[in-house]
């Protein structure tokens, strides 16, 4: 029996202001959003039945060990640390992060409210005392550069839930007993690539539901003169925090652009160790029956391969592209939440 991811936690978004596409103009119309029609190609299409078999073909589990909590992570070894060292050359650094903040929009807020406040309150005037605040937010938060925990996905066996390299899915409420975010090390270095896709096709940003495919990846690559090798961070630009700024919020959610599940194979042939998209990864609608998000269910059930969702990638965008170099250092520390099911991406890429 096909066996499906489950997601632990979602969100109905339920509004859509975005128009010039099919699924905006459809989502205006009180309709659902729909798969853009290639991904229905024979020589594309991913059916559940795809799903399965790569299940088995691409699985990692007991690659690095029948106890190992880090996945693809293992592929950052220390000589390819060394020689992501090597790239920097100007000792320029930007944030390929993004962080939370208390606006109410459709794609903040997710999950759970964002709050900031400050704790030296005087409770009979109310004066601020003492320079002192706290602030809680979702790890999941649209709006938050995060890395995903392996444990974050999980899918059904014998009437189990189970993850990565066959854990079982022990959930309770201080969180994820294996493959949490505290068990996947420190932090890392290694080398980048940035896959700038509106520059390649020379708009601001990919309208909504636009599928990227191996083809799409390979053309990068050709264009900017680098091959993704293993122990790589592989950088996705789809243009979603430029069209942002201009058009506004919008149900990236929903009808983001981004990777086709037809990339799969390729990510594990070369050994992809973290993806990072500035939207949710896969494309939405991902036009893969039964599946909402296909690329979260094998990369972190099957693959071991951490995602990053709503990575920030203008900066780099820009710094890359005025060099004509899209390969270069990244650097990034895991925050150590206990049984965490993400921690904040604080990455910074250099030059």
């Amino acid at each position: 029996m096909l066996e499906r991811a489950v997601v632990l936690t979602l969100v109905t978004l339920v509004a859509f202001t975005t128009v010039g596409s099919r699924s905006a103009r459809l989502m205006a119309q009180g309709g659902r959003p729909q798969a853009h029609p290639s991904t229905q190609e024979p020589s594309i299409l991913v059916t559940p039945a795809t799903m399965e078999r790569w299940e088995t073909e691409l699985s990692n589990w007991g690659r690095w060990g029948s106890d190992d909590q880090r996945g693809t992570l293992n592929l950052i070894t220390p000589e390819k640390t060394r020689a992501a060292t090597r790239l920097v050359e100007d000792g320029v650094t930007v944030t390929l992060a993004h962080f939370v903040n208390e606006e109410e929009a459709i794609d903040s807020q997710t999950f759970a409210p964002t709050k900031h406040w400050m704790t030296a309150v005087d409770p009979r005037t109310g004066a601020v005392s003492f320079a002192l605040d706290a602030m809680s937010y979702s790890l999941h938060d649209g709006q938050l550069a995060h890395m995903d925990a392996l444990c974050h996905y999980a899918t059904e066996r014998d009437g189990q839930q189970v993850i990565f390299n066959g854990y079982p899915q022990n959930l309770d409420a201080e969180g994820c007993k294996d493959l949490a975010i505290d068990r996947m090390g420190p932090g890392y270095v290694t080398r980048a690539i940035l896959v700038d896709m509106p520059l390649l096709r020379g708009v601001d940003w990919l309208e909504p539901s636009t599928p990227i495919y191996v083809s799409d990846l390979e053309e990068w690559e050709r264009f900017a003169g680098v091959t993704v090798a293993s122990g790589d961070v592989l950088l996705v630009r789809a243009g979603r925090w430029a069209k942002r700024e201009q058009e506004g919020p919008w149900s990236y959610g929903q009808t983001g652009a981004g990777l086709h599940a037809s990339v799969l194979p390729w990510l594990k042939e070369r050994g992809v160790a973290v993806l990072v998209g500035d939207a949710v990864n896969d494309v939405q609608p991902s036009g893969v029956q039964g599946f909402n998000r296909p690329l979260h269910t094998m990369t972190q059930v099957f693959l071991g391969l951490p995602l990053v969702d709503n990575g920030y990638l203008e900066d780099v965008a820009r710094e890359a592209a005025a060099r004509k170099r899209w390969e270069f250092m990244v650097s990034w520390q895991i925050t150590n939440v206990p049984g965490g099911t993400a921690s904040p991406f604080n990455a910074i890429a250099t030059f």
